[in-house]
């Protein structure tokens, strides 16, 4: 027996699968989140810290504000956005890394992105091909780009690195990109902490299966991470297609870590720095993210694996000997852990966002391909060039609504 009977299901409620809801929603159609989680915003995520602060343990920043569309949902909602420019887009704190080293660092990564950007001209090869042999600063290029993509260069397709599309405006919502992303959500029908199953499309009408029961819908929305889509065996008939290009575009890993800071006014507002700058497992620190007395902590790729293995209280143990090392021993006694997610361990999301394997980049597209006019898919591994953001998905939620209001004018 249905526990729901819909005009559409939308499978997550992530930042795509609320964008679509919300946009099928306003269109008049009976439509169900159907959400695993006993929250929405997916991999958009806000908490707090011990004084209320939000801090996003999720995606954070409005990448590519200018034509981001969660800007002008904020906006219309009169969040407060923070335009002060991102630390990475201003010299580092010289700790470890003197100024003269870092515009050399960045003469370095200026030709790697040439590089990069020329990589459709040729066949599509691992990322890390288009690093300068023997560069002193080839480790500390990798290691930023972990944080882009949650993987190492050579996992990376070069041609799926250089379709990411930035425009270099970024922002921050002072409330949490995850409350933004949820806050969207008002009024549209939820099933909380519902696990799906199988999706059964063999039928006249598609049978979500969960473990509460079946959702039964004339279309459904699946806007799940790449890592729930791999599985073979979560469609009946099977989708080997989508399987495969799930397969292609696995989930990277970054994480991040809040540590409150004692005596925080030493430190300019919205400084950084990097743990090591001569290997690739490093961490990023942000130092007064939004003036607050907190080090946003970033970790991506092989090392936040190894962290996630090792527990919680490794991440706190590599940022602490990371920061003395700079900043001597005494400064442990300064810092004090406040949170992580680690999203590798997540069982609803098993990773960070997409990264497209060597030779797979035209796989979003065949991830997004509709099936039969009754399965769409949305999700930042949809996006050909706003993969593995918030917006990505967005924009992905609601050209799938469009598709299902199409099909059924």
């Amino acid at each position: 027996m249905a526990i729901s009977d819909v005009d559409v299901a939308i499978i997550g409620g992530g930042a795509a699968g609320i964008a679509a809801a919300r946009r099928l929603r306003d269109a008049g159609l009976r439509c169900l989140i159907v959400e695993a989680r006993s929250r929405l915003g997916g991999r958009a995520f806000t908490a707090a810290d011990p004084s209320g602060f939000a801090i996003d343990l999720g995606c954070g920043w409005l990448h590519s504000a200018d034509r981001n569309p969660w800007s002008d949902i904020a906006k219309a909602q009169s969040y407060v956005i923070d335009k002060t420019p991102p630390p990475w887009a201003r010299q580092s704190l010289t700790f470890g890394f003197s100024a003269a080293e870092q515009r050399d660092y960045r003469k370095a990564s200026h030709g790697f992105y040439q590089r990069l950007g020329r990589a459709e001209q040729h066949s599509d090869r691992p990322a890390s091909a288009l690093l300068e042999p023997g560069n002193r600063w080839n480790d500390l290029i990798v290691a930023v780009n972990t944080f882009v993509a949650g993987a190492e260069l050579p996992d990376v397709s070069a041609h799926d690195l250089a379709r990411y599309d930035d425009s270099g405006v970024d922002w921050r919502v002072t409330d949490g990109y995850g409350t933004l992303v949820t806050s969207y959500a008002a009024d549209i029908p939820v099933a909380f902490s519902t696990p799906v199953h199988r999706i059964d499309h063999s039928g006249l009408r598609i049978r979500i299966e969960t473990a509460t029961g079946v959702v039964s819908a004339d279309q459904a929305i699946i806007a799940v991470p790449t890592s729930i889509l791999s599985d073979d065996k979560f469609f009946k008939p099977a989708l080997p297609e989508k399987a495969e290009a799930a397969l292609s575009l696995p989930l990277g890993l970054d994480d991040k870590l809040f540590l409150s800071l004692d005596h925080a006014e030493e430190f300019e507002k919205d400084s950084r720095m990097f743990g090591r700058i001569d290997r690739t497992g490093t961490g990023a620190y942000h130092f007064r993210p939004f003036g607050r007395p907190h080090i946003e902590c970033y970790f991506g790729g092989t090392l936040a694996h190894e962290l996630e293995t090792n527990g919680e209280a490794a991440f706190f143990d590599f940022a602490s000997s990371e920061l003395a090392g700079l900043l001597g021993n005494d400064f442990a006694k300064r810092i004090t852990p406040i949170r992580v997610h680690r999203w590798g361990v997540d069982p609803f999301a098993r990773g960070s966002y997409s990264y497209a394997r060597p030779g797979q980049a035209d796989q979003r597209e065949v991830l997004a391909r509709p099936v039969n006019d009754r399965l769409f898919f949305a999700g930042e591994a949809c996006s050909r060039g706003d993969y593995s953001t918030a917006h990505g998905a967005y924009l992905t939620g609601v050209a799938a609504a469009e598709q299902v209001l199409a099909i059924r004018r």
